[in-house]
């Protein structure tokens, strides 16, 4: 049978960084947060949630955060299986449910925040809002988020197998983060990750 891009992504061997069900800190993750929130585990999943309480100027924030996750001298494949079961809509710089490619705590730092991935319900983008698609993201299930970065420092970010966003530039510093990155009222999310891998070159 002829290889398409949905058997070439499955099929490319990977490192975990992080396993659903598990608990984060054995496996080497802290969090950047603000209090109240909820961190809690499934069978296969942990689940990050965050709200604003009535009237608040203010929300909650909850990031997961690995440090030395990948190589930032070198191209790198980050692939984040998560179900975004709510999330509002992004500020620009700001999201309820991202995925940052690069981090420093506690909220990232105006280039981590530029080139973070977005999730909105119903499409993603780079944060800093130059590039969008459209995507059913709260439709109930687990997709496969894959940002890629080549050695020329283009990044592309596909869900399912299928390229959604590409990027210049991109900077990384080693360490990654997922999550609710921002304490903007009324920008919160819920999130379950099964499962966080860097792909083997």
């Amino acid at each position: 049978m002829p290889e398409t891009s949905t058997t070439r992504w499955t099929a490319r061997a990977s490192v975990p960084l992080l396993v659903g069900g598990n608990d984060i800190a054995a496996q080497g993750w802290t969090t950047a947060s603000q209090t109240p929130n909820t961190l809690t585990y499934g069978a296969d999943y942990v689940r990050l949630a965050t709200s604003t309480s009535s009237g608040a100027r203010t929300s909650e924030q909850l990031l997961i955060m690995r440090a030395n996750a990948l190589d930032a001298t070198k191209p790198f494949t980050l692939r984040v299986t998560m179900q975004v079961e709510s999330v509002n809509t992004h500020n620009q710089l700001d999201s309820g449910a991202a995925i940052l490619g690069s981090f420093t705590p506690p909220g990232g730092q105006a280039v981590d925040r530029a080139q973070m991935i977005y999730l909105d319900s119903a499409a993603i983008g780079w944060a800093d809002d130059t590039q969008s698609a459209a995507f059913a993201v709260t439709d109930g299930a687990y997709h496969v988020y894959e940002l890629s970065v080549d050695a020329a420092k283009v990044a592309t970010v596909s869900i399912d197998g299928v390229a959604k966003l590409t990027r210049n530039n991109f900077a990384a510093n080693g360490t990654i983060a997922i999550g609710d990155q921002t304490n903007d009222a009324n920008v919160d999310g819920a999130v379950r990750i099964k499962s966080v891998e860097r792909l083997c070159p």
